[in-house]
């Protein structure tokens, strides 16, 4: 259904190169997930095969892109223009909604888990909850009968409920599938097909790797792999620098002999240096094997910094003492009775459908204690446009004061993070969402925040990067307030969950 035949894509502003000589074939049922470190290029792949029209801007690509049905794309973030549309006409100039019989809308609202009322708001694209928005965008893709699916992150935002939807349904769909998600559950209950895109020896060069199988399957395999030849490696090279060592030893206290001898003895003259040219040859032969030694994996490992010391929280600190509230958009009351207290290093996390006001809470807990002077809080919005202006340069932010030592430091933690030199002086605009949100943990490490507030952190932090930021967030000393619908997440970081309703806060025990 589509072939990618020797795609090769490389960006104009770096000349890095993020594929080359890419070949993989999907067929009908097949699954294919898209995975790489944040900035590897997998959205820019994922548009240049929809429309090469789309990375014209930005990257040179060339390769043959060959497909048989009709291909639906769906973004990772939608452009201005329709973020103002109204619903109604966002779906009309997307499936051509106007036309369509209301039975089709029907269906597609119930798959959807939502009413065909959504469909027929007068509420724009943009004043949507982003679950609300992502299902707005499956129905315009549903609608329009497409054979392949093109998906840039279709899990972000999305409630558990419709995480559990939306696998059901990529396991069910008829054609060919690609996409490109950070829930790792999402991964393992649907892909069976992998491609991965990597940058290695700091991102000098890339590597495309194109496997059949699961994602558990492939990423077990492969730490074995790399388990193995580690091992294999470390092995041969012990043993040749035990060679090499004999090689030094014999060498100099040959040249050393040479070097004592007296002219007045010839022969022993002569036999030294024969001896010095059969040393040498042995030299000569360790260089050549050393070519041969297995050499240690290269791969993408995630690396971040650690939280600095002394921002600990006592355990009778009132972090926050929120409410009653209610939680109203436009004319609409989202919940009544919002309460919400919380104490010390607690670490919670706030559940809830699509759409009932969680980040509207979010928003509201962040006025509420960004103003405060008896904590450091650092605020991650959904939407990152909120939080750093794209106008930036990553160090520009992280360093607003451009004291030398602040921005050294600052250059140092982007390193940690995989940044480039040439990454850290693009404006924000130009990063991908995982490294806009690497971004804003960084700011919280290095203004030593005791309170973090995040909505939806993980969301665009790859699957390979997923463990590290957890493993992270799980260590933070101070508070976390969170909103997440990532399983993995909730189960190692948050140990406190609350479920947002119309009628308020409610805690969950499990």
């Amino acid at each position: 259904m589509l072939e990618i035949r020797n795609a090769t894509i490389q960006m104009r502003k770096d000349g890095r190169t993020l594929a080359d000589g890419l070949y993989f074939t999907l067929h009908a049922g097949d699954r294919a997930a898209l995975i790489g470190e944040e900035g590897n290029g997998k959205s820019t792949l994922l548009k240049w095969i929809y429309d090469p029209n789309l990375v014209a801007g930005y990257a040179e690509a060339a390769g043959q892109r060959i497909a048989d049905g009709k291909m639906g794309y769906l973004p990772q973030e939608l452009a201005e223009a329709d973020m103002a549309l109204p619903v109604c006409a966002y779906l009309d100039e997307s499936c051509g909604y106007y036309s369509l019989s209301p039975r089709d809308v029907e269906r597609a609202a119930k798959e959807l888990g939502v009413p065909a009322s959504l469909f027929d708001e007068g509420r724009s694209m943009g004043t949507l909850s982003g679950g609300e928005r992502v299902k707005v965008q499956m129905a315009g893709l549903l609608l329009s009968r497409c054979d392949i699916l093109l998906l840039d992150e279709p899990s972000n935002d999305l409630d558990i409920e419709t995480l559990e939807w939306l696998s059901a349904f990529l396991r069910r769909f008829p054609g060919a599938v690609l996409y490109i998600s950070h829930d790792e559950v999402l991964l393992e209950e649907t892909a069976n097909l992998i491609i991965h895109l990597e940058q290695v020896r700091r991102k000098t060069i890339c590597r495309c790797t194109v496997v059949r199988e699961g994602y558990r399957a492939y990423m077990d395999r492969r730490a074995r792999q790399f388990a193995h030849q580690e091992q294999v490696a470390r092995f041969e090279q012990a043993d040749f620098q035990k060679k090499k060592d004999r090689y030094l030893s014999i060498y100099n206290a040959v040249e050393h002999a040479q070097d004592s001898i007296s002219r007045q003895d010839p022969s022993t003259g002569r036999l030294l240096k024969k001896k010095m040219h059969a040393v040498k040859s042995m030299g000569r032969r360790l260089d050549k094997e050393a070519e041969t030694l297995t050499q240690l994996p290269e791969a993408e490992w995630a690396i971040l910094p650690k939280w600095e010391p002394g921002i600990e929280l006592s355990r009778g600190k009132v972090v926050l003492d929120f409410g009653p509230e209610e939680l109203i958009v436009g004319d609409r009351v989202l919940a009544r009775g919002v309460k919400l207290k919380v104490v010390g290093p607690e670490k919670i996390c706030i559940l809830g459908p699509n759409g009932c006001g969680k980040s509207t809470l979010m928003d509201r807990i962040a006025r509420a204690l960004l103003a405060r002077r008896d904590i450091r809080c650092t605020y991650m919005p959904q939407r990152y446009g909120e939080g750093v202006s794209y106008g930036m340069r990553p160090e520009e932010f992280l360093a607003p004061d451009g004291d030398k030592a602040s921005v050294t430091k600052a250059r140092i933690y982007l390193g940690s993070m995989k940044y480039t030199t040439e990454e850290m002086s693009h404006p924000v605009s130009d990063l991908s969402g995982g490294q806009r949100a690497k971004l804003l943990l960084l700011k919280a490490i290095l203004d030593e925040s005791n309170v973090l507030l995040l909505d939806e952190p993980t969301r665009n932090f790859s699957p390979l990067s997923c463990p590290a930021v957890r493993s992270l967030l799980a260590s933070f000393p101070g508070c976390i307030i969170a909103v997440s619908h990532d399983r993995r997440f909730i189960e190692a970081v948050t140990p406190t969950l609350y479920r947002l309703s119309t009628d308020g806060l409610e805690r969950i025990y499990r």
